[in-house]
């Protein structure tokens, strides 16, 4: 079986790739990936894992922006990892993360991801922590704390090294599910 990997910009998947890669998604979370879910994994850089039948794997990852301490850390921001049924548990979701995590660690101060209750276990394994600390958002009234995503919110320290949970996590805000 030939398998391939490709890294690509949203700019340069045409839409018969993206239809693609949204009906993966698709499947892959059992028709629970909403538009906004969608929406939010453009823009950015794609992963795409391909065997003989087709995309077999899919992972995103966006540059998102959030406050920690004084600053503002630029913050890859991992959306739509996701694999065919048919092939998992056969490596394909670790060749996806180990080329976003090459993409996090070369470009940005950490990377961040959202984790479904299937997905935990892929990303412990790897590296990621659980972040014990307050998240928030800077909505369009101010501060806005996420108290639904501190139970699933995960974190891989990048160029700002180990961010210590003490210090809360404020998000740049968008629309939907804001993390």
């Amino acid at each position: 079986m030939a398998i391939s990997l490709r890294t690509v910009h949203t700019a340069y998947l045409d839409p018969a790739e993206l239809r693609a890669a949204r009906a993966l998604l698709d499947e892959a979370f059992g028709g629970d990936y909403d538009d906004e879910e969608w929406e939010h994994g453009l823009g950015g850089l794609h992963v795409l894992v391909s065997d003989d039948r087709g995309l077999a794997a899919h992972g995103s990852v966006v540059m998102r922006r959030a406050r920690y301490r004084k600053h503002w850390l630029r913050v890859g921001y991992v959306e739509g990892v996701g694999v065919r049924p048919d092939v998992r548990r056969q490596g394909f979701g670790g060749r996806v993360m180990a080329e976003i995590e090459r993409i996090v660690e070369g470009a940005y101060d950490f990377g961040a991801l959202s984790a479904s209750d299937q997905g935990i276990a892929l990303y412990r394994a790897r590296g990621w922590q659980l972040w014990s600390g307050r998240l928030c958002a800077l909505g369009p009234h101010g501060e806005v704390r996420l108290r639904g995503e501190e139970d699933c919110t995960f974190v891989r320290p990048a160029a700002a090294g180990p961010l210590d949970p003490k210090h809360k996590l404020v998000f740049d805000w968008r629309d939907g599910d804001v993390l």
